[in-house]
């Protein structure tokens, strides 16, 4: 099973290399995510996030996919690269041990393409708006003597704060 799942990540590797509208890169924001693109038209493209977040002073697992749609080019210096506006909406899940979280995400994006190097930079907001499940919660009663346990869920408020800095190589 294995080298199945390795031959299927060689085999998207390699088909990416040599497309041109395929990116891949990292993203720095609260927490840190490998980040790949994929451009199937010129003005649509989907993004993927898969990496570690620091969420509610603990590290969790996070992956996001989003749509984004090139919304404006800035020709403000010609000789250096093109600026951008992009924006998407997508799904953002995520967790560790006993806690989850699920939720809509949008995203506002400003970058930089470098004309000379396959480089793009670029700052983003991500808010993310959903539930979070925590299970397995202790219930004591007057005497401290733990009689059940239940699932708490609650509106993840933290989302709101998801700025980040991406760098993506493009084919």
């Amino acid at each position: 099973m294995k080298k199945f799942l390795l031959l299927i990540v060689a085999s998207l590797f390699v088909t990416g290399a040599f497309a041109q509208d395929w990116s891949v890169g990292a993203r720095v924001g609260s927490g840190f995510q490998a980040v790949g693109q994929y451009g199937y038209s010129n003005k649509h493209y989907v993004e993927a996030r898969f990496g570690a977040a620091w969420l509610d002073s603990a590290v969790t697992a996070d992956f996001t996919v989003l749509h984004n749609w090139k919304v404006l080019t800035m020709d403000w210096t010609p000789s250096a690269g093109i600026w951008f506006f992009d924006a998407g909406v997508g799904v953002n899940v995520g967790g560790r041990e006993n806690y989850a979280y699920v939720g809509v995400t949008g995203m506002a994006r400003l970058g930089f393409t470098f004309n000379n190097i396959p480089l793009t930079l670029s700052v983003d907001y991500t808010p993310v708006i959903g539930p979070y499940f925590i299970s397995g919660v202790p219930v004591y009663d007057a005497d401290s003597i733990e009689i059940s346990r239940r699932t708490i869920v609650g509106y993840r408020a933290v989302g709101f704060a998801n700025f980040g800095i991406t760098c993506t190589y493009n084919f």
